[in-house]
C-alpha cells in the first residue's frame, strides 16, 4: 500500500478533532496536529485544544510540544511535520494531520520557500517599532521601504507585516524576491479533505464554544501568558 497522508481541514469549532480520532482508530496509526497554537504547552482553553481522553484515543505529535516562548514558523513545522510522518510510516501505511493552520498544511504539503535567516538586531528593532507605534508605523515603514509588498501584502496583517519588514531590513530585498511558490513534491500521497458546515450552524457552534472557554477559565489563562 503507498504511504498516505490525510489532511482534515475547516474552520474552528466545525469538528475536526473527532473525524481525526475516528479516523486514526480505523487505521490503527497517529495524528499530527496543524494548528500553530495548540502545540504550546502553556495554552489550553483559549486554542481549543483536545482533551485529555481524546488525547488518548490516538498517539498526538505538535501538540503541548513547545513552549510559547519558543520562536516558530510555517518553516520550522514543515521540517518537524516531515520528520513525524516519516517516522509514523516506519510502522503504519497512513498518517493522519488535523488543524486549522492552512499556512502550515501548505508548508507541509507543497513547502515553504527558503527565506534568509533574519538577524536578531532587525527582528528586536521591528517587534520594538510595533510595540511602541502600532500597525500604521508598519504600514509606513512597508510603503517605504517594501513597496513591492506594501501593494499586494496583507497590510492589515501584523505578523505577516512584521515578517515583510525584518527580511527587507536585513536582506535589503522584499520578501517577494524570496517567494517563488515552486510547488514541492512529497514521497508520499496527501488526500485532504475540507469540511463544511452551514454558517448558521457553524456560528452557533463558534458561539457555543466561547462561552464554554470563558466559563473554563479563558480570562485567567490569557493573563497569565502575557509578559508582566
Amino acid at each position: 500500500m503507498q504511504k498516505t497522508c490525510i489532511i482534515i481541514a475547516g474552520p474552528t469549532a466545525i469538528g475536526k478533532t473527532d473525524i481525526s480520532i475516528e479516523l486514526a482508530a480505523a487505521f490503527s496509526t497517529e495524528i499530527i496536529s496543524a494548528d500553530s497554537r495548540q502545540c504550546y504547552r502553556e495554552l489550553n482553553i483559549g486554542v481549543a485544544k483536545p482533551d485529555a481522553v481524546s488525547l488518548e484515543y490516538a498517539p498526538h505529535h505538535f501538540i503541548n510540544s513547545h513552549s510559547i516562548h519558543e520562536s516558530l514558523s510555517a518553516a520550522d513545522f514543515e521540517t518537524y511535520a516531515l520528520q513525524k510522518v516519516s517516522d509514523i510510516f516506519e510502522q503504519h501505511d497512513v498518517a493522519i494531520m488535523v488543524g486549522g493552520t492552512g499556512l502550515y498544511i501548505n508548508a507541509f504539503a507543497e513547502g515553504m520557500d527558503q527565506v534568509p535567516a533574519v538577524a536578531d538586531e532587525y527582528r528586536l528593532q521591528v517587534i520594538e517599532g510595533f510595540k511602541q507605534n502600532g500597525i500604521t508605523w508598519l504600514q509606513d515603514m512597508l510603503t517605504d521601504k517594501d513597496p513591492d509588498f506594501a501593494k499586494t501584502g496583507e497590510m492589515q496583517n501584523p505578523q505577516r507585516m512584521m515578517r515583510a519588514l525584518e527580511v527587507v531590513l536585513s536582506t535589503g530585498k522584499s520578501i517577494r524576491s524570496f517567494q517563488l511558490r515552486q510547488k514541492k513534491s512529497r514521497p508520499f500521497r496527501i488526500i485532504k479533505i475540507g469540511l463544511e458546515l452551514p454558517r448558521e450552524i457553524l456560528y452557533d457552534r463558534i458561539n457555543q464554544r466561547v462561552d464554554m472557554m470563558i466559563t473554563a477559565g479563558l480570562e485567567e489563562e490569557a493573563r497569565s501568558v502575557l509578559p508582566f
